[in-house]
């Protein structure tokens, strides 16, 4: 879809933190993280929804996420993950998108309420993008 970011990120005409690509989905940075280390899993193909990725699909996708939440908890040193989906309430971008979040005991996310960090630079988000892939890797 011609305007859509994460068709652009897909199709790499959209700069993008990257940490992983597979025939999966692509994995990169969020660029307003709830945490450091907070990433995006999308699938190839434009779809807006969960319920509209076909069922085929799924379990590639989810098996995907289910690495990145292992590769978030072992690359950063994180005590656990925050998994979530929002399907068309509250999602900021109309293409299907999963939001693995790098938890640690006393972060202070409470509820849906989320500060937002800010990476101190392009070379510290970088950095947060290679320590996931390399522990992806593993």
């Amino acid at each position: 879809m011609a305007d859509c970011v994460f068709c652009g990120i897909v199709a790499g005409t959209v700069p993008a933190f990257r940490v992983a690509d597979s025939p999966d989905g692509i994995v990169f940075l969020d660029t307003r993280p709830v945490f450091k280390g907070h990433l995006l899993v999308v699938p190839h193909a434009h779809v807006e929804t969960l319920t509209d990725l076909p069922t085929a699909a799924v379990g590639g996708y989810f098996a995907l996420v289910q690495r990145l939440a292992r590769a978030v908890e072992a690359g950063l040193g994180a005590g656990g993950s925050f998994v979530a989906i929002n399907n068309r309430v509250s999602q900021s971008v109309p293409h299907l998108h999963t939001h693995v979040v790098p938890r640690t005991k006393g972060d202070g996310l409470r509820g849906f309420f989320w500060p937002r960090t800010k990476y101190a630079d392009g070379a510290e988000a970088q950095s947060y993008a290679d320590r996931v892939a390399a522990a992806l890797a593993d």
